[in-house]
C-alpha cells in the first residue's frame, strides 16, 4: 500500500484533530498533561486518582486551602469540553481554570476523563461520565475509597457543570441523575457554559454560517455514529418531551456573545423555562466573546465576569 494513501485523513477537523485512513487519530488540542501540585497563586490542590479500574479513567480533585478543618463544602463535578473527541482534564487550560474556580467558589471539585470519541463513540463519554458520578456517591456515608471526598465534601450540595460538549453531559447527567435519583448524591444545580447542543434546522445567527453548521455535524456525527440525526435529544434537548426528568433544581446557562452556539443555548433557556419542569432557570451572556473565550483568555474582563457569575450562583444554592 502506498504510504501516502496509508496516512491520508478521512476527517480533518484542524486545528482540533485529524482521523486517518487507517483508524489513527491525531490531536493537536488538550494533549498535554499538567502535574498535580498546590498551586502557587490559589494555595488549590489537587490530585489525580482512578475512579474506573474496568477502564483505567481518572479523575482530578481539588481541594481549596483550608480555614475550618471541620467544615464541608459544596462538590462540583466538572466535565471537559473538546466535542467528545479532544481535550483532557489534565491539559494545562483545564488544571488553571479548575484552581481558580475552586479557589473563588470555596468548594471541592472533581474534573472527570471520559473515553473521546472516534475510538470511543457515544455514549461511551455519557457511561463513563455516570460511573464517575456513581463513584462519587460511593463516599456517601465517609466511607468511600478517597479521603478528600469522604471528609470534606458535602455530597448534599453536589453541582454538575462543563463547558461545550462539557455542558451536554452535565444536561445529559441531571436528566439521568433526574430518573434514576443516584443514592448517595444530591443535586444542587446544574451550569452548562457555552453548551454544545444542535439541531435539523437552523436558528438565529446559524443561519449564516453554513460552514459551521457543516462542521458541527459532521463533528456530531463523528462522536455518535448511531445518532438519528441532529435532531438527537442527545444533541437538541429541545427535541426531547422528557424535559420533567431533569433534575428541578436549578439551571444557569452561559453563552458568549459571538459564539455559533450562543442561539442553542438561549433556545434550551427558553424551551426550558417554557417547559413543565419544575426547577429555575438562569442564563448569563458575555459580551463580545467567543466560544471559550474564558479558557483561552481567563485573566480578561469577561472571562472575570464569568467567573463570578458562577460563583455567585454556587454560593447563593449553598447558603439557601
Amino acid at each position: 500500500m502506498d504510504p501516502a494513501m496509508e496516512e491520508e485523513p478521512v476527517h480533518d477537523f484542524s486545528p482540533f484533530f485529524r482521523v486517518y485512513k487507517e483508524g489513527r487519530v491525531e490531536r493537536f488540542m488538550g494533549t498535554d498533561f499538567t502535574p498535580t501540585s498546590v498551586d502557587p497563586k490559589t494555595s488549590v490542590e489537587s490530585k489525580d486518582v482512578v475512579f474506573s479500574p474496568e477502564t483505567g479513567l481518572s479523575a482530578r480533585l481539588y481541594i481549596p486551602k483550608l480555614h475550618n478543618q471541620n467544615q464541608k463544602l459544596p462538590l462540583l463535578v466538572y466535565f471537559h469540553g473538546g466535542g467528545f473527541c479532544f481535550m483532557s482534564p489534565f491539559s494545562a487550560i483545564y488544571h488553571n481554570y479548575l484552581n481558580n474556580l475552586v479557589h473563588e467558589a470555596n468548594i471541592v471539585a472533581v474534573s472527570v476523563e471520559y473515553r473521546k470519541a472516534p475510538e470511543h463513540p457515544l455514549p461511551a463519554a455519557y457511561e463513563d461520565s455516570w460511573a464517575a458520578l456513581k463513584w462519587v456517591a460511593s463516599h456517601a456515608n465517609g466511607d468511600g475509597p478517597e479521603d478528600w471526598l469522604n471528609s470534606l465534601a458535602d455530597l448534599d450540595k453536589v453541582y454538575f457543570a462543563g463547558e461545550s460538549c462539557g455542558g451536554n453531559i452535565s444536561h445529559h447527567m441531571g436528566l439521568r441523575y433526574g430518573k434514576e435519583k443516584l443514592q448517595g448524591l444530591k443535586l444542587a444545580g446544574i451550569i452548562l457554559i457555552q453548551p454544545y447542543f444542535g439541531g435539523n434546522e437552523p436558528i438565529g445567527a446559524e443561519a449564516y454560517d453554513l460552514e459551521k453548521i457543516e462542521f458541527t455535524e459532521k463533528l456530531w456525527r463523528l462522536a455518535c455514529p448511531g445518532t438519528t440525526g441532529c435532531d438527537d435529544p442527545l444533541f437538541n434537548p429541545a427535541a426531547d418531551p422528557n424535559w420533567v426528568s431533569l433534575e428541578a433544581t436549578r439551571v444557569l446557562v452561559c453563552v458568549a456573545e459571538k459564539d455559533f452556539y450562543r442561539d442553542r443555548g438561549w433556545y434550551y433557556f427558553e424551551k426550558l423555562k417554557e417547559s413543565e419542569w419544575g426547577g429555575v432557570v438562569e442564563i448569563v451572556e458575555s459580551k463580545g466573546e467567543d466560544h471559550l473565550f474564558h479558557l483561552f483568555n481567563p485573566t480578561c474582563e469577561g472571562a472575570l465576569d464569568l467567573l463570578k457569575q458562577i460563583v455567585s450562583f454556587i454560593n447563593i444554592q449553598h447558603k439557601a
